[in-house]
């Protein structure tokens, strides 16, 4: 492991940016630090409860692009009103500057940059050497993605991954979680990743943060929605969803 802990100095924030976003959010409220104590972590919640919000600010802090990618990719850097990261310090041990931010949704322009670098003669590295050895654009996207994991995230670091599960099938996320555990056991890496994926949140000794509730804190697999409504639908499919289109059409 290599972040220890993740500060929020609220003495750092005005009366003004309290209530503005993202500071607002009730996730943070109450929150002075979050005490990382494994190699895997995730953040869980419903969408706009701030989980990427807090991963972003993690990036920026570690001088990830916070559009995705790492320092080849800082034109694709994004920016917020106020930036949670000014709030926020992290302990180290020991610091790593080396590592990854994943974005699904930046994932198609990461992929084109790298193209662009292949393009440019003044760009002496191969940008595809590290990626699986062509473009990411020439393989299918969970292909490309699970290459990219093979390849990419074979280096010591810290992996930040924001719904790393969007191109991955129920099968291929099996198989990034052998490759997760394999990284994980070499002692080199660290993963702290945003999902809503029950398969991901399922991996053997995972720290969960849940952002469903105000402080956000920590879960248990079974405790989190996203293991017990996925649960319930399996065992009791056609009862739930005769209940979800007897609502619908009651509202016509």
């Amino acid at each position: 492991m290599f972040l220890r802990e993740i500060q929020f100095l609220w003495e750092r924030v005005t009366d003004e940016q309290r209530a503005q976003y993202p500071v607002h959010l009730p996730a943070y409220q109450g929150v002075e630090s979050m005490e990382i104590n494994g190699a895997v972590t995730f953040f869980v919640g419903e969408n706009g409860t701030g989980k990427s919000t807090l991963l972003e600010a993690i990036a920026a802090l570690c001088e990830f692009p916070t559009g995705g990618g790492e320092v080849l990719a800082d034109e694709h850097s994004v920016s917020e009103p106020f930036p949670l990261q000014d709030m926020l310090r992290l302990s180290w041990m020991p610091k790593v500057r080396t590592g990854f931010f994943m974005r699904a949704e930046t994932y198609y322009n990461f992929a084109s940059l790298l193209d662009e670098r292949m393009r440019d003669p003044d760009f002496a590295a191969d940008p595809y050497a590290r990626y699986g050895g062509k473009s990411l654009h020439k393989q299918s996207h969970g292909e490309s993605f699970l290459k990219m994991f093979e390849t990419r995230f074979s280096e010591k670091g810290l992996y930040l991954l924001d719904e790393p599960e969007a191109a991955l099938s129920p099968v291929r996320q099996l198989s990034f979680l052998r490759l997760m555990k394999q990284m994980a056991d070499t002692g080199k890496a660290q993963f702290i990743i945003c999902t809503h994926s029950p398969i991901l949140l399922g991996y053997p000794g995972a720290e969960i943060f849940t952002f469903d509730r105000s402080p956000l804190q920590r879960a248990e697999y079974e405790e989190t929605e996203h293991y017990t409504v996925t649960r319930y639908f399996l065992n009791n499919r056609q009862e739930v969803l005769r209940e979800l289109f007897k609502r619908e059409d009651d509202s016509l």
